[in-house]
């Protein structure tokens, strides 16, 4: 562990934790396959799919958990959405972190490239006017939720990502949540799903704690910036970035599972 290794990892999670301050993701979607690809191809040692995936349930704890301290008394924090949201997330990341020890290296980044593509699919169906909607009065299906939510949580437990990347779409083209609302309380409800995530993670030993404690250091530092940043941009232009995001990633991933 030298000087140029830490700053690597570093500025990984800086980069990871500022998207997902900025967008209501985790922050997983761009640490997993940077963690994965930026070691050892600057000649580090490279993580396996199972210790990027427990880093990454660490990272996205402590991130998620500062950009929701920057969005705590803007209003947009939903809290009937939160709950009930957050506990079947929270139930379905755990069976699935906890579920992945079983799987094989390929068997990880298959789940994790089915969930990008179908995020990047999602991103692009075209969204009603739900921006125009008084935070007051948001409405949503809440049977609808907390099924969509369950499942989320089950495959980004296995992956370590908390879901943040797939839970944005759901709740802007599925269940009709304005963006800002969207971003801040799927910033809340990723911070539940990373608890089970990571519970899981340590329980079965796929944590490397030093790269972890420096994606927290990062994490605390990034992510309220970047929601600080996210607060004041227009809400079409997070969507369109998230969109490229998810895309470019999902592109990746599959690139290299064929």
């Amino acid at each position: 562990m030298d000087i140029a290794w830490i700053l690597t990892i570093l500025l990984i999670g800086f980069l990871g934790s500022f998207v997902s301050g900025m967008l209501g993701i985790g922050g997983a979607i761009i640490n997993f396959p940077m963690l994965l690809y930026i070691p050892p191809l600057l000649g580090f040692a490279a993580f396996s799919a199972h210790e990027v995936s427990g880093i990454s349930a660490i990272q996205v704890l402590f991130a998620a958990l500062s950009g929701v301290w920057v969005y705590r008394k803007g209003g947009y924090l939903n809290k009937s959405l939160i709950i009930y949201m957050g506990s079947a997330i929270l139930t379905g990341s755990f069976v699935g972190s906890f579920g992945s020890k079983f799987l094989s290296e390929s068997g990880i980044n298959i789940v994790y490239g089915i969930l990008a593509l179908i995020a990047a699919v999602m991103m692009f169906i075209p969204k009603k006017q739900i921006d125009d909607k008084p935070m007051q009065a948001v409405t949503f299906n809440k049977p609808l939720a907390v099924l969509l939510a369950f499942v989320v949580g089950i495959g980004s437990g296995i992956v370590g990502a908390a879901g943040g990347f797939l839970l944005v779409p759901i709740m802007l083209v599925v269940l009709g949540i304005p963006t800002r609302m969207t971003i801040a309380s799927s910033l809340a409800i990723t911070f539940i799903s990373s608890i089970g995530g990571t519970i899981g993670k340590l329980m079965t030993g796929q944590v490397e704690y030093y790269p972890a404690l420096i994606l927290i250091v990062s994490s605390l530092i990034a992510a309220p910036l970047g929601a600080r940043i996210g607060g004041k941009l227009n809400t079409k232009f997070l969507q369109i970035i998230l969109a490229v995001l998810i895309l470019a990633t999902a592109i990746k991933i599959w690139m290299d599972i064929l």
